[in-house]
């Protein structure tokens, strides 16, 4: 029987490699695992991150701050032995998307990839707004000249600006990865030392009696069975998830690593430990040197809650504090760069595989690169960008509330396509039984939980911003309308592209026990 897929390179379904996966045409081998994890903390970005989600939690769990990114940690680091197991089985650049159409069926797949490109879409417009921003507080910090600042609510320069690092940003990506991994190097490097001095600082000033409140160290600050209730308990929790989502770049490369079925899942468990203890490290120092009041410069200080950093970095560094807001723009410069392997990959991985129109199976013939999911990423975010942004900015912090569910949706879905993928399998040892049983499947009904309870407790006018639409709370409609989208476009592919979701491309699979054979 001739191969009907010679033109198409997609997994053949006929023959002794039917049902396997297939190379896209990336550049093997060109990252290794420290260059792997910097781009894992890169795509983290925990400068941006931290200085924005902290005062919101410390305001919710009071001293609990390092308990609550503890148990905030527990449910990624358990979805993140999930992928490892299906990555060590099938590395394909379309990770959730691939693997879920492995485990469960296209369709399924179909919106696990969805709700990965769509969520990293979003939060590539929020981030190239936060650089913007930092950008003219640091031009402002330099010259001593408070008014540049304001410049970045101007609508206008806002936009242009943001569409000027989202063409730096794309560019760079659309380059090889060896260009992405140098700069990412550079600028993580700097990211961390900063942070790092700060948190120094910070504890020195702290134990020596200074500081604004200056609060003793304690070991019961690591106690979630502290908060208070149940509902600051999941509201920490969903902050928390917030602040670690960006690990899984690290398996997107996974054709691109040096030994991909080990290297992506080791730079995984390595990038979500170090950024764990990065933010224990800053809750502790801070909250050591400015407690959790609402003070002035006190945690709970809902007027400095937007940006922390920036409000503790002259107390703490004095001259030094225009470090902070550089750290802070370069670390969401470097994740606006390094968020795009994501959507690319997976964009790349379904049009090779038939899902998405054969355009983005693309692979730049220079640079090895899915050059135009590259691009069509790039365009989507900026025109989701300046729409937003036009329409007012309270949809844009919206979108990230927004983001949270996304990332529950296909986080979860992942951890269950690792549960079931692996089924015959559970029980062949107690390594089986705990890493492709027991924690994906923890990992995976703590998101599930999250993301109802977020839908059930978005639906409220209030929540969020408190911009509703008949009544209805914003970030509902945001991230139903993101899911519906979803699906319409799935259907309109499913009557073009038949042969994807007849499972005829990518067929459904489940290794058979080891102990039987």
């Amino acid at each position: 029987m001739t191969d009907h897929h010679a033109e198409a390179p997609l997994a053949p379904t006929t023959g002794e490699h039917a049902g396997e996966l297939s190379k896209k045409g990336l550049s093997a081998g060109t990252v290794g695992l420290i260059g792997a994890v910097v781009i894992g903390i890169s795509c983290i970005a925990p400068a941006y991150t931290f200085t924005a989600a902290v005062g919101p939690t410390a305001s919710v769990v009071g001293l609990q701050v390092p308990a609550i990114i503890l148990v905030g940690f527990i449910p990624m680091l358990l979805v993140a032995f999930g992928y490892r197991e299906l990555n060590r089985a099938m590395p394909d650049s379309g990770t959730s998307f691939t693997w879920a159409s492995r485990a469960f069926g296209p369709w399924i797949g179909w919106m696990a990839g969805w709700g990965l490109v769509s969520a990293t879409i979003l939060v590539l417009s929020n981030l190239a707004g936060i650089a913007v921003e930092f950008l003219f507080l640091l031009i402002a910090q330099l010259t001593g000249n408070e008014s540049i600042a304001s410049l970045a609510h101007e609508t206008w320069i806002n936009i242009a600006v943001c569409l000027l690092f989202m063409l730096g940003a794309t560019t760079i990506s659309y380059r090889d990865m060896q260009t992405t991994q140098k700069l990412q190097y550079f600028l993580v490097s700097f990211q961390v030392l900063v942070l790092l001095f700060f948190a120094g600082s910070a504890i020195v000033q702290a134990s020596s009696g200074g500081g604004f409140d200056p609060t003793p160290f304690d070991w019961s600050w690591f106690n979630p069975f502290a908060v208070s209730s149940f509902g600051a308990f999941a509201a920490g929790l969903s902050l928390s998830i917030f602040i670690f989502w960006g690990w899984d770049v690290t398996l997107t490369m996974n054709e691109e690593t040096k030994d991909p079925e080990k290297t992506p899942g080791r730079a995984a468990t390595v990038t979500v430990l170090t950024i764990v203890s990065l933010y224990l490290l800053l809750a502790i120092a801070m909250i050591m040197f400015a407690g959790v009041g609402d003070g002035a410069l006190g945690l709970g200080n809902e007027a400095i809650q937007e940006n922390v950093f920036f409000h503790l970095s002259g107390p703490i560094l004095g001259p030094l504090a225009f470090l902070v807001s550089l750290a802070v723009l370069t670390s969401s410069a470097s994740s606006l760069q390094s968020t795009f392997v994501s959507p690319a990959r997976t964009l790349l991985a379904m049009g090779h595989y038939g899902a998405l129109p054969s355009k983005f199976a693309q692979v730049s013939p220079r640079f090895f690169t899915p050059g135009y999911a590259t691009i069509v990423s790039a365009v989507v975010a900026s025109a989701f960008y300046a729409v937003m942004r036009f329409l007012s900015e309270d949809v844009l912090w919206d979108t990230i509330t927004a983001l949270g569910m996304m990332i529950c949706f296909y986080y979860g879905l992942t951890a269950f396509a690792c549960v079931w993928y692996f089924r015959k399998q559970w029980f062949d040892s107690v390594r089986s039984f705990f890493f492709t049983l027991l924690f994906p499947l923890v990992g995976g009904v703590i998101l599930a939980i999250l993301f109802v309870t977020t839908l059930v407790d978005s639906m409220d006018p209030d929540y969020g911003s408190g911009s509703n639409v008949a009544g209805v709370g914003l970030v509902f409609v945001l991230g139903v309308t993101v899911i519906l989208v979803g699906v319409a476009v799935m259907i309109w592919q499913a009557v073009k592209r038949p042969a994807f979701f007849r499972g005829e491309t990518l067929s459904i699979d489940a290794p058979s026990s080891l102990r039987r054979r």
